[in-house]
């Protein structure tokens, strides 16, 4: 059973881990549950949708959502593998952890114990069964792993001119992309450019350029095999050490680091 069909079985058990192992390339729709959602990226790249606003999950990181909050989730690789367990939520005040989104690297212990749960894949795991306590452990110690947020947040929104206005930084990343040659290409003033970013995605045009490449510095380096000079240059940075300076803040690791882990 794939994790759209599941939907409707995650909520079935209030009190049960239920757990989902599944490799895939697909949209699962805007959606929610009653428990608290720890999902796992193995080798590749995931996105995950609330509010407007996507955040990139790359492989060997990890998010947990709020029991009750709405998303959209994307694997966007098809060599991606997202381990998913959903948890209980009638313990989720004993940390603040618990209610609010968060997308962090995961340490070897962690990714040890969700490998170990594939052997429930599919199943709900409940108090009368021998190995609940394990999970119930796995669940305590997410707080406990000292977890600095991944701040890879890329803003979406419905506006129409925006999106054109998107696309065409998409398409042209690598390119020198400046406010003034944006505007001058859309027939705006520059003044109202970075209006129109502010009023739709509530960012500078020069900060969401800047995470859009560094968004799609993270998918070249995931799926391809490029020398991270070449993904460099292919995102618009002309500089090598500014690229890795650039990418270390997004994701706290230099690019060679990041390929290898």
């Amino acid at each position: 059973m794939g994790l759209i069909a599941s939907l409707p079985e995650i909520n079935k058990q209030r009190n049960a881990v239920f757990i989902m192992h599944e490799k895939s390339e697909k949209l699962i729709p805007l959606h929610t549950h009653n428990k608290g959602q720890l999902s796992y990226v193995e080798g590749g790249i995931a996105y995950i949708t609330i509010d407007y606003k996507t955040y990139v999950i790359p492989a060997r990181h990890f998010f947990w959502v709020p029991q009750g909050m709405p998303h959209i989730l994307r694997i966007g690789y098809s060599a991606t593998v997202l381990r998913s367990l959903y948890f209980y939520s009638h313990d989720d005040d004993a940390d603040p952890f618990y209610s609010q989104l968060g997308i962090y690297p995961a340490s070897e212990l962690l990714i040890q114990m969700i490998n170990y749960t594939e052997r429930w894949d599919g199943y709900h795991v409940t108090r009368k069964d021998y190995n609940f306590e394990f999970l119930v452990s796995l669940k305590k110690l997410l707080p406990q792993l000292n977890n600095k947020a991944l701040p890879i947040i890329l803003p979406t929104t419905d506006d129409e001119q925006m999106q054109y206005i998107i696309k065409f930084l998409e398409k042209n990343i690598g390119e020198r992309l400046t406010l003034e040659s944006v505007s001058k290409h859309f027939n705006l003033s520059q003044r109202s450019m970075s209006r129109l970013f502010q009023s739709s995605l509530h960012i500078s045009f020069l900060q969401f350029l800047k995470t859009l490449r560094m968004v799609k510095a993270i998918e070249m380096i995931l799926k391809t095999s490029r020398p991270v000079s070449d993904i460099a240059y292919a995102v618009g940075y002309t500089s090598i050490s500014s690229f890795s300076d650039a990418f270390q803040e997004f994701t706290h690791s230099r690019p060679t680091d990041f390929r290898k882990n």
